[in-house]
C-alpha cells in the first residue's frame, strides 16, 4: 500500500508543471476570448451590424478561442489526436451536409463587415433593382422598384457585381434624339444643349455632350449625355424632364420631328 501512496505523492509531483501549464494555458484562452469579443462587439457597433448578428459572431469567437485553449490544455496530459481526428470526421460530414448554408453563413459574414451596402440603401444585383430592407447571416432582401420582395442568398450576392445607387452622388443620363434631315445640326445641337442646362438636378461638371450618332429611317441620330445631382433628382425624373424640355426647345426654334415615311411605287400593267 505504502508502494502506491509513494508512487502517486512522486507523479503528482511530477505532474505539477504540465497542471501549472494547462491551468495557465486556459486561463490566458478565457482572457484571449474575452478580448476579442470585445474587439468583435465594438467593430460590428461601429459599422452598425444588427444585435443579433453582432451578439453571434462575438459569442462564436468566444468559444472558439475557449474550446482551443481546453484542447491545448488537455494536450498536457494526454493524446488528443484521435478526439481531434473524431471530430474533424464528424465536422466534414456536417460541413458537406450543410455546405449551401454554410457557404452563406460565410458570405453573410464578409457583406456584414465589408458593408458593399446597407439596409436603405437602393442597389442592384443580378438583374433585380431595389431597396435593401433586411440584411441577416443566410440571406438578403431586397423590395425592387417594381414592389417585388426579393430574398436573395448571400452567396449570390456576394458572387455577383453589385451596384450601389445610392453611394453614387452623381449619374449620367444617356437620351437619344432625333432631328429631321434639313435641320441645321449646329443650331439644333446647342438647342438641345440650351434644354438641359434648365433641368432640375443637372450638373455643370461634368459637362453636357450631343453628338450625332447614326442616320435614322427619316431623322437624324443624336446622342445625349448629362449628368445629374442624385441627392436632387433621380434618372427617371430627369430624362422625362429632358424629353419635354428638348422637344419644347426645338420646336420654339421650328425644328419639328417628322413622321417615319415610306415611299411606295405602283405599277400597272396593261
Amino acid at each position: 500500500m505504502q508502494v502506491y501512496i509513494d508512487t502517486f505523492i512522486e507523479n503528482f509531483f511530477k505532474g505539477i508543471p504540465n497542471l501549472l501549464t494547462a491551468v495557465a494555458i486556459f486561463i490566458v484562452s478565457i482572457y484571449l476570448a474575452a478580448t476579442f469579443s470585445r474587439i468583435i462587439r465594438r467593430v460590428l457597433g461601429l459599422r452598425k451590424a444588427p444585435v443579433g448578428v453582432t451578439h453571434l459572431l462575438s459569442q462564436l469567437t468566444r468559444w472558439s478561442i475557449i474550446i482551443v485553449g481546453t484542447i491545448t490544455a488537455l494536450q498536457r496530459f494526454f493524446d488528443v489526436t484521435a478526439f481531434l481526428a473524431g471530430l474533424g470526421i464528424l465536422g466534414f460530414t456536417l460541413g458537406f451536409a450543410l455546405q449551401d448554408v454554410m457557404k452563406n453563413f460565410a458570405a453573410g459574414i464578409i457583406l456584414l463587415l465589408q458593408q458593399p451596402f446597407h439596409v436603405g440603401e437602393s442597389i442592384g444585383v443580378k438583374e433585380y433593382d431595389g431597396t435593401v430592407s433586411q440584411i441577416d447571416l443566410r440571406t438578403t432582401e431586397m423590395k425592387t422598384f417594381d414592389g417585388r420582395i426579393v430574398i436573395l442568398p448571400n452567396a449570390d450576392v456576394l458572387a455577383n457585381p453589385i451596384i450601389n445607387y445610392t453611394r453614387a452622388d452623381r449619374r449620367r443620363v444617356d437620351l437619344p434624339v432625333g432631328i429631321p434631315y434639313e435641320t441645321d445640326t449646329e443650331m439644333a445641337r446647342k438647342a438641345v444643349l440650351e434644354a438641359l442646362e434648365s433641368i432640375p438636378g443637372v450638373v455643370t461638371e461634368p459637362a453636357a455632350m450631343v453628338g450625332f450618332s447614326s442616320f435614322g429611317d427619316s431623322t437624324l441620330q443624336l446622342s445625349t449625355f448629362f449628368w445629374i445631382d442624385m441627392t436632387r433628382t433621380n434618372p427617371l425624373v430627369a430624362k422625362d424632364e429632358a424629353l419635354t424640355r428638348i422637344k419644347a426647345t426645338l420646336e420654339s426654334k421650328g425644328i419639328h420631328n417628322s413622321l417615319p415615311a415610306q415611299i411606295v411605287y405602283l405599277q400597272t400593267q396593261n
